[in-house]
């Protein structure tokens, strides 16, 4: 069968990305609102966030508004380092995150406002299904293009500047964001058991993305390296490599092109590099840092 795809100047949008998101903007939903928010734990980056400010503000402010007056503001601030498709995918991933969180709290029959229907006040089991169920909706959200969090871009924006790799941006807004909530709600139960949260999600979103803190080295080996090189240059605004190399059986002249991408542009890169050279081979590598002499963007 055919794929169907939408097509849109400068983007690729595809329907089965779009099942995917919603089925991960929900399952991220039910793992916050019917395991954390009860208990009143924080999840992490804006959704923690907004957790803390829907809980310090009037009704009417609720935890699936303030995921989109966040949340929506940080993708389009990165729309053009991310790109159109990712930036639709994550703002359509967070909709439904949020329209799941509405759901599930004010209009199916399920009672989630004092205690987790599954896990009652269990402050552990709460933590760790909370982050295990969250972090494979968001999970789920990066592998299919979008994202469940604005602060993921943000880090991947500003790390470089601040001289952090990405990992290390959000783990700081973190601990910030739990230290505050221990001032706050002058207690230090529930930030701690947040922690427990936040490193239950981490590692199902690393184990589902493969590779949540680190960048991809891409080694490209091509017969077309001058348009390849080109049009990644230009795509992702930044610089590529070619090593001159030599094909061991064929006995032929063959260029490799080194680039580094972010977990979010893998898919990007991908299209760009099939659609020139269909037989181009590629290898991806996961790097620990990215180190530069160069501050520009």
């Amino acid at each position: 069968m055919k794929k169907i795809r939408i097509k849109f100047p400068d983007m690729n949008l595809k329907p089965i990305n779009f099942v995917f998101l919603t089925i991960a903007g929900l399952i991220n939903a039910f793992g916050i609102t019917v395991f954390l928010s009860p208990v009143q734990l924080y999840d992490s980056g804006i959704s923690g966030t907004s957790m803390l400010l829907s809980r310090l503000t009037p009704e009417n402010f609720s935890l699936s508004l303030f995921l989109l007056i966040l949340n929506i503001p940080l993708f389009i601030y990165g729309l053009k380092k991310q790109g159109k498709s990712f930036t639709i995918y994550a703002i359509y991933s967070v909709a439904i995150y949020s329209i799941g969180a509405w759901l599930i709290t004010d209009v199916l029959p399920l009672d989630v406002a004092t205690s987790s229907p599954f896990a009652k006040h269990d402050l552990l089991l709460c933590s760790i299904f909370g982050g295990v169920i969250s972090g494979i909706g968001s999970g789920l959200a990066l592998k299919f293009g979008g994202a469940m969090d604005g602060i993921e871009v943000m880090a991947v924006i500003f790390a470089k500047r601040l001289n952090l790799s990405v990992g290390s941006f959000v783990m700081i807004y973190n601990v910030i964001l739990y230290i505050v909530c221990g001032a706050v709600t002058k207690s230090w139960i529930l930030p701690l058991y947040s922690i427990i949260t936040y490193f239950m999600a981490l590692k199902t979103l690393d184990y589902i993305v493969e590779g949540l803190e680190r960048s991809k080295s891409a080694i490209i080996i091509t017969k077309k390296p001058e348009q390849i090189s080109k049009a990644l240059s230009e795509a992702f605004e930044c610089g590529v490599t070619s090593i001159q190399a030599k094909g061991y059986f064929s006995n032929e002249p063959r260029t490799m092109i080194y680039f580094i991408v972010n977990r979010f542009q893998i898919g990007k890169m991908k299209n760009i590099i099939h659609e020139i050279d269909p037989l181009a081979y590629v290898t991806i590598s996961e790097v620990a840092d990215v180190f530069s002499s160069n501050n520009q963007s």
